[in-house]
């Protein structure tokens, strides 16, 4: 009889008790709203972003509402205008578009790479077309950002990364989000820290930090933030930026704030995972594995695997029956969307763009979440199931 797996691949780790007394407290308080704080208490979100500032080197931060917000307000930060072409991934999650469209302006998407990363020649090649890049980290795969950089360099491309399946990443050393001008991340259910909704924002740069503390709805009160720049940035800036309310409550900041300390043994834990994910699936006839450079330090919540040469009767037959086993798989190259699952020529908000690299690489392209809720055993479980229908 075949092995079925038992787990559920959606199911997070509980909130520590930690964090669970921390929003407790606040919640006692009365004081959620991040600026309703008592005489001289700084608040949870202040000393989230002050912690998460430090966790990234980053030297300003900002916390929001969500990771589709933190992606918004750094393309308005930029000054991003209506009918503006924007540079994105072909291969990314819909919040990615939608923030560009949202604004009024317009994706242009950038081929990706067997490697889930986006192409680096094509970029090139469509650099002069933008002034902007919201580079998706897509499912946590980091591109060689020397190259990448090197090119928005050459073409005065200013770049927003999109760092809502990397964060606690690097690459050669230096944390995803920190190489563009400004990083976003998420802290949405199935990220690296869980908030339900939530997003963090990280810039160098003192006028587009003070541009994103305004939009956000900080009003007057942004002297008290501890990871802003100084309160003499903000005069020449709070006349003339919109309020786009998008803050964090004190309630999400205290429970993120633990769970940000535990980080770095959560990403071992993962790769832990994602390891013996690899280690069943290597050299199984017909299915490629992502290559991962060795400047990628990657977090491994989640797996991707191809299954060339199978058309697409073939491949919803591949997910149904793995399915049928326990093991929940998401295909990228299915006609019509599904769940968090679609692909670039569903969102018809966006002209339609001819990407046959991206398009060849999604047609067998399949994805599984690796929660901290499985264990290293379940993980080589999975890929013998995987394993053996593939030979099927």
């Amino acid at each position: 009889m075949s092995e079925r797996f038992e787990g559920n691949f959606t199911q997070q780790e509980p909130i520590s008790e930690d964090a669970i007394a921390a929003a407790v407290a606040v919640l006692r308080s009365g004081r959620l709203h991040r600026y309703n704080t008592a005489r001289d208490e700084p608040g949870e979100v202040a000393l989230l972003e002050q912690e998460f500032a430090a966790f990234t080197g980053a030297k300003y931060c900002l916390a929001a509402a969500s990771g589709g917000y933190a992606l918004g307000c750094a393309l308005r930060a930029l000054g991003v205008a209506p009918d503006e072409p924007v540079l994105t991934n072909a291969f990314t999650l819909a919040p990615v578009p939608g923030a560009i469209a949202a604004l009024g302006a317009r994706p242009v998407f950038v081929e990706s790479t067997e490697n889930l990363t986006i192409d680096l020649d094509d970029l090139a090649a469509k650099a002069p077309q933008a002034r902007v890049l919201m580079l998706s980290h897509m499912r946590g795969h980091l591109c060689d950002m020397d190259a990448l950089m090197k090119i928005a360099r050459a073409h005065d491309l200013r770049v927003i990364e999109d760092c809502a399946h990397t964060m606690g990443a690097s690459w050669a050393g230096v944390p995803s989000g920190r190489h563009g001008v400004i990083g976003c991340y998420s802290t949405q259910t199935y990220k690296h820290i869980n908030s339900g909704e939530g997003g963090l924002i990280v810039s160098n740069d003192p006028e587009l930090a003070a541009r994103m503390i305004l939009l956000s709805g900080s009003y007057m009160m942004y002297p008290r933030h501890l990871a802003a720049p100084a309160p003499e940035v903000f005069e020449t800036l709070k006349y003339d930026t919109p309020n786009v309310s998008g803050r964090m409550d004190s309630l999400r900041a205290a429970i993120l704030r633990p769970q940000l300390a535990e980080l770095p043994e959560r990403v071992t834990r993962w790769n832990r995972l994602y390891g013996a994910m690899e280690a069943g699936l290597a050299g199984a006839p017909g299915l490629a594995l992502s290559e991962r450079p060795q400047a990628e330090q990657y977090v491994g919540s989640s797996f991707q695997f191809r299954l060339p040469g199978r058309d697409g009767a073939q491949m919803l037959d591949f997910v149904a029956r793995c399915g049928a086993r326990g093991v929940e798989l998401k295909w990228f190259g299915a006609a019509e969307p599904a769940g968090f699952t679609s692909r670039h020529d569903s969102w018809r908000y966006v002209e339609a763009q001819d990407m046959p690299k991206t398009d060849a690489v999604l047609a067998t392209l399949l994805d599984l979440r690796l929660p901290l809720t499985f264990s290293e055993t379940d993980a080589a479980q999975i890929a013998r199931i995987i394993r053996d229908e593939v030979a099927r």
